[in-house]
């Protein structure tokens, strides 16, 4: 029986393209994200393996919805890829408590709640599954995401507790932090990509396949020893002392 896996966020940038390397590698898939059009465009590429849900994941009745289609259409849920987030930049000193609450509910309770639920209603009864979060990498500060940097090391922090409770039940529970992709959301913020690149060891960005294709293999029985990790994907940026991009003053 082929696997099910479900993808937030799967409508552009990393989500999209591990949607399509997860359908590649033998998923059918269930994306979810707030606009309709990218969804739509990804289900045209897939076809009748794919089942699109639009909506806020945010809010806890989007996420039950997203588990209800995925049982309804596919039978199973094998697979959990918390990918959608995302934040604005701010400096410290001027994130609001609703900012840096928004954030928060986007970055690390969203993907908790989801986690659990998928945990709950599927994997634990069910011989358990794969369950990977994106994160930033959880070495280096970057100006301008206190709040996102923090929620998404709570995800991280929370990936290691899981992979210890839920082990028994066949659950991996890793994360995935990408460095800087070329995707629409990093060129949102402006930033000279040809100059980022100049400071990567590799000398370039990386794609959302390549990000991609490792998910593909952490959500696949060849992975199924790795457990509470944290994987970085970033050409080396990580074992620099080069600043990254954020608000500096």
């Amino acid at each position: 029986m082929s696997r099910v896996a479900i993808v937030t966020g799967g409508g552009t940038g990393i989500g999209r393209a591990a949607a399509l390397a997860l359908h590649r590698d033998g998923c059918r898939v269930v994306i979810a994200g707030r606009r309709p059009e990218p969804l739509e465009e990804v289900r045209g590429r897939i076809g009748d393996d794919c089942a699109v849900l639009s909506g806020d994941i945010r809010e806890p009745e989007v996420a039950d919805a997203l588990i209800d289609l995925a049982l309804k259409r596919f039978g199973r849920i094998d697979v959990l890829v918390n990918n959608a987030g995302g934040q604005f930049m701010a400096p410290a000193e001027e994130i609001s408590p609703n900012g840096w609450a928004a954030v928060r509910r986007l970055n690390l309770d969203a993907p908790w709640y989801l986690t659990q639920q998928v945990a709950k209603r599927w994997m634990i009864e069910h011989g358990g599954g794969r369950i990977i979060s994106i994160v930033l990498c959880p070495t280096r500060g970057i100006p301008g995401m206190a709040h996102s940097s923090a929620a998404r090391a709570g995800t991280e922090a929370l990936a290691r507790v899981l992979s210890v409770e839920w082990g028994k039940y066949d659950i991996g529970v890793v994360c995935v932090a990408p460095g800087w992709i070329d995707t629409e959301g990093m060129r949102r913020y402006g930033d000279d990509l040809d100059e980022l690149a100049k400071l990567v060891p590799m000398r370039r960005l990386g794609s959302p396949e390549e990000v991609a294709d490792t998910i593909a293999f952490l959500a696949s029985p060849q992975a199924r020893y790795i457990t509470g990790q944290t994987i970085v994907i970033d050409g080396g940026i990580d074992n620099t002392h080069t600043s990254l991009p954020g608000i500096t003053s």
